[in-house]
């Protein structure tokens, strides 16, 4: 059992009094157990959307080759996480990925009306770069769920020559 908690942790992230939880509602399946953790992280997302994400941290990524180059403005509650180095990696590889991707628009919501715009440029809709089988929302949404906040991307800026 203990070896099941710390595989579902390292793959989640979640709480050890939380795998517990889900293991048991879950009888023991792992991959319930998972399911009803994402269920109750994408609860608890909901139930943070209407705060106010007013401190965070820009992550930057200047590709090797030097002709690359992306900003992220990641928001968050508090300056507290805006510390944390779980937080900072995340808008490190999410500025990565909008390097890597060549997002336009944060979220659909964002493109002008009647602009033809595929969900390969919506930087929310997209496969992130490091595991193609999470989305960027996935991501971001799963950090929410991790550190207690609600966590944005406020906006990205890319350059290239």
């Amino acid at each position: 059992m203990k070896d099941l908690i710390q595989k579902i942790r390292n793959q989640t992230g979640a709480g050890i009094m939380d795998i517990k939880e889900a293991l048991e509602a879950a009888g023991g399946d792992e991959e319930a157990a998972k399911k009803e953790l994402a269920d109750k992280g994408k609860a608890m997302v909901e139930k943070r959307a209407g705060r106010v994400a007013g401190e965070g941290w820009i992550g930057s990524y200047v590709h090797q080759n030097g002709k690359i180059a992306a900003l992220v403005k990641l928001a968050c509650e508090t300056d507290f996480v805006a510390r944390n180095s779980d937080f900072r990696e995340l808008a490190h590889d999410l500025a990565m990925h909008v390097a890597a991707s060549d997002p336009w628009y944060v979220r659909s919501d964002e493109v002008p009306e009647g602009e033809e715009v595929g969900a390969e440029r919506i930087l929310l809709s997209q496969a992130f770069i490091k595991d193609s089988s999470k989305t960027i929302q996935d991501l971001v949404e799963a950090a929410t769920a991790k550190i207690g906040e609600k966590i944005e991307i406020a906006g990205f800026s890319r350059m290239e020559i």
